[in-house]
């Protein structure tokens, strides 16, 4: 483990599965701080807040600080705050993505022709008058910014519509691509994560469930990677994809049955070999 000075997990489907605790995810999380590795917790999710992801784990029997966690809705929100020196935004999404506009001072409106952005997270009552009203809003001028490009998300037994549905939509009604995608795999989350946690990206192990989104993310910003089998991707989906991990788990156990030193030459060659 010497060779990472930080390890980052993506949360739904690599740390929990609904309100399930998936395996090794506690002794992994326990050697590294032991061990006193950086670990951040970064998530794709708008529909909690950085706070409620915390409580979450928590209930898990879980600790985690508050700047331990990184999610799609705090970065769009310090994105909006960096990017635009007055932004304007209409949201489309659940409230705990206008919770953190809100904490970070940017305006909102639920206007179309005050918008000079609508910032589209995963909103469970998105329908026919949202896609409207964001229609008017980008048709008028105002940016379309997807939160994430995450076309759907786990849940026990299922999978439900994401950000990346809701986004989609809006586009082919306004005829407007999205202008910025914040979440994950994009650089400028990569940009913010490495900053606030002092790290190089060389020096970080990425973990996640998704080869589109988390081992992406660590792949194009110079993390490396691990894919754990607990999530929406498969074995098979593994074995067939362009984007390789340099690791793959089939859960976080393997992660503590490698409880030792953990050097290049160890790395799963993944373009050949899948345990």
């Amino acid at each position: 483990m010497a060779d990472y000075e930080g390890y980052f997990f993506d949360l739904d489907g690599t740390v929990f599965l609904g309100d399930r605790l998936l395996p090794g995810v506690k002794e992994t999380l326990a050697l590294l701080r032991e061990k006193r590795k950086k670990v951040q917790f970064l998530s794709n999710t708008t529909i909690r807040t950085r706070r409620q992801c915390q409580a979450r784990l928590h209930d898990l029997g879980l600790e985690a600080r508050l700047d331990e966690i990184v999610t799609a809705a705090y970065v769009a929100a310090v994105y909006m705050r960096e990017r635009s020196p007055e932004p304007t935004v209409l949201v489309i999404g659940e409230p705990a993505l206008a919770t953190e506009l809100k904490e970070c001072g940017v305006g909102m409106t639920s206007r179309p022709e005050e918008a000079t952005h609508v910032l589209v997270g995963m909103d469970m009552q998105f329908d026919y008058a949202k896609l409207h009203t964001a229609m008017k809003a980008v048709r008028g001028g105002a940016q379309l910014i997807a939160a994430n490009p995450d076309p759907n998300c786990p849940i026990v037994g299922d999978v439900i519509p994401d950000t990346w549905s809701m986004v989609k939509a809006i586009e082919a009604a306004s005829c407007v691509e999205p202008a910025a995608v914040v979440g994950k795999p994009s650089a400028y989350y990569a940009s913010k994560v490495l900053e606030w946690a002092g790290l190089r990206g060389e020096r970080c192990l990425m973990i996640g469930d998704r080869l589109e989104t988390d081992i992406l993310f660590g792949s194009v910003n110079g993390l490396h990677t691990a894919l754990v089998l607990t999530g929406v991707t498969t074995d098979r989906e593994a074995e067939r994809s362009p984007i390789r991990p340099d690791y793959l788990w089939r859960t976080l156990e393997q992660f503590v049955e490698l409880a030792r030193p953990i050097g290049y030459s160890d790395k799963i060659n993944s373009r050949n070999t899948f345990p």
